[in-house]
């Protein structure tokens, strides 16, 4: 699973494009997880529940007679001169070869001074994969309402794909999407942006103008309100951008001016919101930013400087544009550190 990003984001492609997926996905499916690939190159359990993944690593982790603790917190990390010494909130320090990070995103204080211990330099974390918080009338009572294939742009970035109206603002993968690429430009702006809607996706004014003339000379006497004429904008929120456009329920295309027509072309094609916010703290997805991966041996995971000491998932600056591929990132990760800690 891989995802181009623009402006060389530090994505799952680029330095990770050595690695081989197929070695996790044959463990899976060795310990009786069957998979399937979705049409963008996801992949999932079959079974569509995501704790069929969690009981075939708490399971399996169970039969090899792994010790896990939970409810302990890992307060620091000692560099010995033969390993490492990890202190915990209680109990005595464990004493190892090998350390594996693998704390998530490096937002909380905790995770952050675990990584200054191992003496890794990190970039700042930021959130990514967010939805857009939107006061607008134009969305008033849509919420559920998509258009199949959208286009948005803010802060120098544009993407394309799916966006749904949410009773918030916007979301789905188009918008998650720009959260990710945009992630850090978005940050700086405190979250408080405009942001530009292409709600027919590849369409440029022109040609929706042009769609718009042969509607007016074939059906001069139909009401512009009734009948949408973009291919999936549904009829609910085609009304709702005639309305923004000013144009009457009642008005017909006959009657539509030259004024009317390039208000309802620029809605169509260049919608205008402020974004006022992102989703709500800890609500995010994922996080950009963590471990430089110039600082690592990506074919072990292994830090350059410290021998012993590995990094694995979300705790690496990459991210990818879904949660999916954000899994894959960490299962492939962790499979390459494990590996080359159980060869060592």
């Amino acid at each position: 699973m891989v995802q181009n990003y623009p402006r060389g984001h530090k994505s799952l492609r680029g330095p990770f494009s050595r690695f081989n997926a197929s070695d996790t996905i044959t463990w899976f499916e060795n310990h009786g997880v069957e998979l399937k690939t979705e049409a963008d190159g996801r992949m999932f359990p079959s079974s569509n529940i995501s704790e069929t993944i969690v009981h075939c690593l708490t399971d399996t982790a169970q039969e090899l007679g792994i010790e896990t603790r939970t409810r302990t917190k890992v307060t620091r990390l000692e560099k010995l001169t033969d390993g490492y010494a990890v202190h915990l909130s209680e109990g005595t320090p464990l004493i190892t070869q090998n350390v594996l990070i693998a704390t998530g995103g490096l937002r909380g204080a905790e995770a952050r001074q675990v990584v200054r211990d191992a003496e890794h330099e990190f970039t700042s974390p930021v959130a990514s994969l967010f939805t857009f918080h939107i006061d607008d009338e134009r969305l008033d009572d849509l919420q559920g309402v998509s258009v199949p294939h959208g286009m948005a742009q803010a802060a120098g970035y544009k993407t394309e794909g799916p966006i749904l109206i949410t009773h918030w603002g916007l979301s789905g993968p188009g918008i998650l999407k720009l959260s990710a690429w945009a992630a850090r430009e978005l940050s700086e702006t405190q979250y408080q942006f405009p942001l530009i809607i292409n709600w027919t996706g590849s369409l440029n004014k022109e040609q929706v103008q042009t769609i718009l003339n042969k509607e007016r000379e074939a059906h001069s006497t139909r009401q512009i309100h009734k009948r949408s004429l973009i291919e999936g904008i549904t009829a609910r929120l085609w009304s709702r951008l005639c309305e923004a456009a000013a144009i009457h329920p009642t008005q017909t295309w006959a009657n539509l001016t030259k004024k009317q027509t390039l208000s309802l072309v620029s809605q169509l094609t260049a919608a205008s919101f402020q974004v006022t916010g992102k989703s709500t703290n800890k609500d995010e997805f994922v996080t950009c930013g963590g471990v430089k991966l110039k600082d690592l041996n990506l074919k072990t995971m292994e830090s350059k400087a410290h021998p012993g000491l590995y990094f694995a998932g979300e705790v690496l600056d990459i991210d990818g544009v879904t949660g999916g591929f954000n899994f894959q990132a960490a299962w492939t990760t962790g499979f390459l550190a494990g590996r080359a800690i159980a060869e060592e």
